[in-house]
This record gives C-alpha cells, structure tokens and sequence, in this order.
C-alpha cells in the first residue's frame, strides 16, 4: 500500500502524497487558506442571523471557523442580520484569579490525608475492606461501661 520514499513523502497507489504531520491547531475553514482560526461563524437559519463570536471550544460540524482575515470579510446572505460578538486578538496571560486558583489547588493537593476510620452504617457496623462490588463488615466496637 504505502511506501516510504525519502523526504516527507509516501507511495501511495502509484502517487506521491505528503507526510508532513497535521497540526492541531484549528485552521481556517475557507478553502486554500491555512491560516489559524480566530473565529467562529454560525448560522441561526430560523433568525436569518449570521453570528460571528470568538472561537469556539470545541470543532462544530455546522460552525465555521475563521481566520482573522476572512473573519473581517466574512458577509451574510441578503436580508440577514450579521451579529459580530467581541472578540479580543490580543494573547493573554493567566489572571490574577486563575493564579490564585491554581496556587489553592497545589496546597490543597500537598495537603496529607489524616486516615479515619469508615463511619459506621445504620445496622451498627463498619466496612473494615472491600472486594470488588462485596464489602466486608465488622460490627461496631461497643463502649466500655463504667
């Protein structure tokens, strides 16, 4: 089937194709053009509303996404509304929040966990071990009398 030939290229059924690895980054969704993609464009057919918003999370089969150039071009069919969402090019830094957030979660994770002992159920014992979906009960120590 595939054959390697020198170069970053493959033999495949008679034809040299490329096998230069495929970034992950989002690419523009317009046709020859291998920009990044800065935004998405959606339609909402029931509003005759073409909504362009920052680029969203996740690749959606019905979003288009855009690079900052055909994002600035981008235009609607007659009679629909074009709804521009702010988008903000510029790159940010973490926030004094996700800093914050973060430092919380390393303390909290250097913590040490006191071991206790399995609370007891409502029949009066305790779990001492589990195995599998079965779990082992004791029943629970009594306190002495005085």
């Amino acid at each position: 089937m595939a054959s390697l030939s020198g170069g970053g290229r493959a033999r495949r059924y008679g034809r040299l194709v490329s096998t230069a690895p495929i970034s992950s980054a989002r690419r523009c969704s317009r046709s020859a053009c291998g920009r990044p993609a800065i935004a998405t464009l959606t339609y909402v057919y029931a509003d005759q509303t073409a909504v362009l918003g920052p680029l969203a999370t996740y690749a959606e089969p019905h979003a288009y996404d855009l690079c900052s150039e055909h994002s600035q071009r981008m235009s609607a069919p007659r009679g629909w509304e074009v709804l521009r969402l702010a988008t903000d090019l510029s790159p940010r830094g973490p926030s004094d929040d996700d800093l914050l957030a973060l430092a919380n979660a390393v303390r909290e994770a250097a913590r040490p966990v006191a071991p206790s002992a399995p609370p007891a159920d409502e029949t009066g014992s305790r779990e001492t071990a589990r195995r599998g979906h079965l779990r082992i009960l004791a029943p629970e120590d009594p306190a002495p009398a005085h």
